[in-house]
C-alpha cells in the first residue's frame, strides 16, 4: 500500500487540505486533484475511481470530499480503512465541515494526517491516540515547569522577607534617632532650667538681653584647653549661679563625650551646624568629565559620549578678581563652550577664562554645588573603538546542567583606572555562583541577582584580566548588559590650568587643580 496524497477537495476540485506522502510536484497533484470531480459519475454508489496511473479512494463530507490518492498496486481494503479513520479525525479537528472552516484547521488536519500515515503507509493509531500525539503533551515539561514556578515563588518570598526586614531597620532606626533627639532636648531644657536668673535687670525684657552678663563673652576662650568636666562640676546642692559658665561647661562636654561636634570659637547667640568641612584652599579648579558608553557584545562601539565641566570655587571675596589661564590639549574631537559670561575672545585667542567686566569679580562663597561656578563646558563623541578604556567580553557555554561564564577586559594604555567595578545581571539563584578564577575581588548581590567583580586599579601591571564562574543552565541574553564603574585622574580632553592671574597686579594666586574622570552610563549590551 502507497498513498500518495490525502486531501479535501472541494466539488469543483479546489485543494482546501493536501498532504503529500511521496515526491511530488505541485502541478502533478492540483491536476490529479482537479481531474476527480469529472471521473466521478453522478449517482453511483462506488468509493474509488481508477485512472490509468492512479486511484482515487473517496468518501463525501456533506458539499467537499476526503480523498485519498494510491497507486493501483496498494490494498483497496486498507486504503478504506485508513479513509474511514481520516473521516472520523476531520470532524474533531474542525468546528465546520464548510471550505471556511477547513481553510481554519489546516495545519491542525495535516498534523493529523502525518500521525495517521506515515510514507504512504498506514499507521496503527486510533483516533484517540492521534489526538493525544498532536497534543505533545510532556510530563518532563510539566515538570520543568512547576519546578520552574516554584523558584521564582521562593524568591519572591525572599525579596518580601528582605523589603520587610530593611523596612523594619528603617523604623527602628528613625525611633533611635527620635529617642536621641528627644533625651537631647531634656537635657538642654533642664540645664537652662538651672540657671538662676535675676528678676532686676537680668530677665527677659531687660537692657541686658538674655540675661547673661559680659563674662559669657569669655565663655570661648574658657572652653580651650578646659579641665575634665569632673573638676569643674559644681558641688551637690548648689545650682548654676548668673554668669558663671561651669555647668555650660559641664554640659558640653557631656555631649562631646556622647559623640557629638562642638565648634569651640562660636557665639551662644549665632551657633551653626555645617554639614560639610569647607575647602581650605583659596582657590580651587575642578576638572570633570563623564563618560557613556554602550559597547556591543559581539564587538563594536554603539555610542561614546564625553561631556566636561571645568568649575571654579573661591572662598575670599578679594581674590574674585582673577583670569584663569589653561592649556586644552590639542584634541580636535573636543567641542568647547564657555559660559555667557565668559569673554568669548579672549579665550579663543589666548585660552584665558575671563569676565566679560573685568571690573567684576567672580562669584565668592560657598555655593549649592560643591563643585562651584562652571566656567567652561565640553564634549566629546567617537565611533572609534580603539579609544574606549575599558572593553569587557562575557562569553557563556552550557556544559550539560551547568554554564560556564568567561568574563575578561582588557584596559587601554592612555588611562590609570580606579575602583573598577563590573557588575553581571544573573538568572535566580538559590546558591551564590561557583567562582572559579578571578584577578581581583567579587561579591554576589542575591537581592538583585548580580555578580560585582571589583579590581581596585588597573594600571600598566594589570591591563587584562579574566574571571571565571559557574551558574546553573541559562541563556547567554541573561548575562547582559553588564555595567561597569570607574574613575581615572587623567581626562579625554587633557585641559590643565596652567595659572590663575590676579587682574590688580601682583604674583600668580595659589590654587589647587582637581581632575577626574567618572563613568555615567557604561554598559555592553
Amino acid at each position: 500500500m502507497v498513498v500518495l496524497a490525502a486531501s479535501i477537495i472541494n466539488k469543483s476540485g479546489k485543494a482546501l487540505v493536501s498532504r503529500q506522502f511521496v515526491e511530488m510536484s505541485r502541478i502533478r497533484i492540483e491536476g490529479l486533484l482537479a481531474a476527480f470531480p469529472k471521473l466521478v459519475g453522478i449517482g453511483q454508489q462506488h468509493t474509488y475511481v481508477e485512472t490509468e496511473s492512479v486511484r482515487y479512494v473517496y468518501q463525501p463530507i456533506e458539499t467537499l470530499y476526503l480523498l485519498l490518492v494510491t497507486n493501483k498496486q496498494s490494498n483497496i481494503l486498507e486504503d478504506l480503512e485508513t479513509l474511514r479513520l481520516l473521516s472520523k479525525l476531520v470532524p474533531e479537528y474542525t468546528l465546520s465541515l464548510d471550505e471556511e472552516g477547513i481553510c481554519k484547521m489546516a495545519f491542525e488536519l495535516i498534523f493529523a494526517f502525518d500521525e495517521v500515515i506515515s510514507l504512504g503507509h498506514k499507521e496503527n493509531v486510533t483516533v484517540a491516540q492521534v489526538e493525544q500525539y498532536c497534543e505533545m503533551e510532556s510530563h518532563e515539561e510539566k515538570l520543568h515547569k512547576l519546578v520552574m514556578q516554584s523558584k521564582i515563588n521562593e524568591t519572591k518570598d525572599v525579596m518580601k522577607r528582605k523589603a520587610s526586614e530593611i523596612d523594619k531597620s528603617k523604623i527602628d532606626k528613625n525611633k533611635n534617632d527620635k529617642g536621641g533627639f528627644m533625651a537631647l532636648q531634656g537635657r538642654i531644657e533642664s540645664s537652662f532650667s538651672d540657671m538662676n536668673i535675676s528678676s532686676n535687670g537680668g530677665g527677659f525684657g531687660s537692657g541686658s538681653g538674655f540675661g547673661l552678663n559680659a563674662d559669657v563673652e569669655s565663655f570661648p576662650s574658657k572652653s580651650k584647653g578646659r579641665p575634665p568636666a569632673s573638676a569643674t562640676a559644681p558641688p551637690k546642692g548648689l545650682g548654676m549661679q548668673l554668669g558663671k559658665t561651669q555647668r555650660t561647661n559641664q554640659f558640653l562636654e557631656s555631649l562631646k563625650a556622647e559623640g557629638e561636634v562642638i565648634l569651640e570659637d562660636v557665639q551662644p547667640t549665632a551657633v551653626h551646624s555645617r554639614s560639610s568641612i569647607p575647602p581650605t584652599d583659596p582657590i580651587t579648579l575642578t576638572t570633570e568629565e563623564r563618560l557613556n558608553v554602550t559597547l556591543k557584545q559581539d564587538g563594536g562601539l554603539s555610542n561614546f559620549d564625553v561631556q566636561g565641566t571645568l568649575s571654579l570655587q573661591i572662598l575670599n571675596q578679594e581674590d574674585g578678581l582673577i583670569q584663569v589661564q589653561i592649556e586644552t590639549g590639542g584634541n580636535p574631537d573636543v567641542l568647547f563652550k564657555t559660559h555667557p559670561n565668559i569673554n568669548r575672545e579672549l579665550f579663543s585667542n589666548e585660552n584665558i577664562l575671563g569676565l566679560k567686566d573685568p571690573n567684576r569679580p567672580f562669584p565668592t562663597g560657598q555655593t549649592s554645588d560643591a563643585t562651584g561656578v562652571g566656567l567652561l563646558k565640553w564634549r566629546m563623541q567617537s565611533t572609534d573603538e580603539s579609544i574606549v578604556p575599558l572593553t569587557i567580553n562575557c562569553w557563556p557555554s552550557v556544559s550539560g546542567n551547568e554554564t560556564y561564564v568567561n568574563i575578561e577586559y582588557e584596559s587601554s594604555g592612555m588611562f590609570d583606572l580606579q575602583n573598577v567595578v563590573i557588575s553581571v545581571p544573573l538568572p535566580a539563584l538559590r546558591d551564590p555562583p561557583n567562582v572559579q578564577q578571578i584577578d581581583g575581588e567579587w561579591r554576589y548581590d542575591s537581592r538583585r541577582s548580580v555578580m560585582e567583580w571589583s579590581i581596585l586599579l588597573i594600571d600598566s601591571s594589570n591591563r587584562s584580566g579574566s574571571m571565571e564562574f559557574v551558574v546553573p543552565p541559562a541563556d547567554s541574553s541573561v548575562f547582559f548588559p553588564i555595567n561597569v564603574r570607574f574613575t581615572a585622574a587623567r581626562t579625554f580632553s587633557d585641559v590643565k590650568v596652567v595659572g590663575v592671574l590676579p587682574l590688580r597686579g601682583g604674583p600668580p594666586s595659589k590654587f589647587a587643580q582637581r581632575t577626574q574622570l567618572v563613568t555615567e552610563n557604561y554598559q555592553v549590551v
